[in-house]
């Protein structure tokens, strides 16, 4: 049987079918259409989400797709999607959120999914029952786990015990949801990602890391100025490296902040503290002076820089000046954490078809 899309900006849905203003008013999609219009799609149903640096870049540009879609449908045009309703995510939080959580809950939800928070105090991951014994728990359950946790072992520990998708809400090795917000907020901003170099400015840690792994499979450059003792991991660096001749793009290491900005579209810092470290706090802020990212600092950058910070701030690493100019695209980048896991999430355990043009990477 055709599918009947109505489309006209503005009006009423018939239950059940898609309203879709990028289209002509009137679309039919028969069975050999809907094939063409499926053809390219690469299912990542079932599978799971530890790093970018198991995703293919047609597999990341789906992902981002998928974000983009959904945030013109839901946000854009009003569209109740629902795709999730009968499936339930379990949320392990080993470290507090706000953007993590609130993005994931209410993405979950707005697609018809019951998110199941689980604080440190509702689940001892590893304390009073296994990792093990607990990813095989959860599975019973729900239908995909996102863990925030300290150590990236223990995602591992739930991917190979466990029986259902298991989503990275943030190792300290790795942080691939922030990475694919960032990248969202920047093809918004620029229309296209291929091309541009990003500077980060900070210390070697989950967030360059995962930036690491995805830059060079979008064609963006890095380059990567951290304080002696404070790099990325060697091994993380060598697959980055290899990426980066593989897909073609330059990864440059410095230990100065000025080298690093110079010419670069995007400045990106984040915490010099992560949690766990706050016994460093006087040697880090020693060690980081004059990694403040100021528009002194901005202005060997490209003349079109922005700036991006994954939240919370504090003002020694960025300036009021920069944090709240025109260049700064910290509120989007933070609005867009919701839509890429969303994104992520529905990629997981659905196979979700776009209905908006695809943006060109």
């Amino acid at each position: 049987m055709a599918l009947l899309r109505f489309a006209a900006r503005g009006k009423e849905l018939v239950p059940g079918v898609f309203r879709q203003s990028v289209f002509p008013a009137v679309q039919v999609l028969g069975q050999k259409s809907w094939e063409r219009h499926m053809s390219g799609h690469v299912s990542m149903v079932g599978r799971n989400f530890l790093t970018l640096k198991d995703f293919s870049p047609s597999e990341i540009q789906q992902i981002l797709w998928t974000a983009a879609d959904l945030k013109a449908r839901i946000k854009g045009t009003g569209e109740l999607y629902t795709p999730l309703v009968g499936k339930s995510a379990g949320l392990i939080f080993q470290k507090r959120s706000t953007r993590t959580r609130l993005s994931t809950e209410t993405g979950v939800g707005l697609l018809g999914g019951q998110p199941c928070f689980l604080s440190p105090d509702d689940i001892h991951l590893g304390v009073n029952e296994t990792v093990k014994d607990s990813a095989k728990v959860l599975s019973g359950f729900v239908d995909l786990i996102l863990a925030r946790v300290y150590g990236h072992e223990d995602l591992e520990s739930l991917a190979t015990e466990g029986s259902v998708p298991i989503v990275n809400g943030l190792s300290e090795l790795y942080h691939p949801l922030q990475i694919l917000a960032d990248m969202q907020t920047l093809q918004d901003h620029f229309g296209n990602l291929r091309g541009l170099t990003v500077a980060w400015v900070g210390d070697g840690n989950n967030i360059i890391h995962s930036f690491m792994m995805g830059a060079p499979k979008l064609g963006v450059n890095l380059k990567i100025a951290t304080p002696k003792g404070y790099e990325t991991y060697p091994n993380v660096t060598k697959d980055a490296e290899e990426l980066a001749k593989q897909y073609g793009t330059q990864m440059y290491h410095t230990n100065d902040p000025r080298d690093a900005c110079e010419g670069a579209n995007v400045l990106v810092t984040d915490t010099w503290i992560s949690m766990g470290q706050e016994e460093e706090k006087l040697d880090r802020l020693k060690a980081f002076q004059g990694y403040q990212v100021t528009h002194k600092l901005g202005e060997v950058a490209a003349k079109d820089w922005v700036f991006l910070h994954c939240l919370p701030r504090k003002q020694e690493e960025v300036d009021d000046a920069v944090f709240y100019s025109d260049r700064s695209l910290v509120w989007p980048e933070a609005e867009n954490r919701k839509w890429t896991v969303m994104a992520v999430i529905l990629s997981l355990l659905k196979d979700h078809v776009c209905m908006t043009p695809k943006p060109d990477f």
